[in-house]
């Protein structure tokens, strides 16, 4: 089986996730679709803090950046 998700997340950590989360086993399966989830989500949240650390003037991307992009994308 795939011992990745669909770009960077491995599915060991991803595994933990769900071991934390009280699941006594997970399939590799299961382990890939939310590493592909956690990805698409960051994925929105690093576009958008970029865009405003952009509109900030700034090239760095900062915490405060992180936290309005999800802010802003929870609607």
């Amino acid at each position: 089986m795939e011992a990745r998700g669909l770009g960077e997340i491995t599915i060991n950590p991803v595994r933990k996730l769900f071991m934390t989360a009280g699941a006594k086993r997970v399939s590799d399966k299961a382990a890939i679709e939310l590493a592909r989830i956690i990805e698409d989500k960051t994925r929105l949240v690093a576009v958008e803090a970029e865009k405003l650390s952009a509109h900030a003037g700034r090239k760095t991307v900062m915490k405060r950046d992180i936290r309005l992009a999800k802010k802003i994308l929870e609607g």
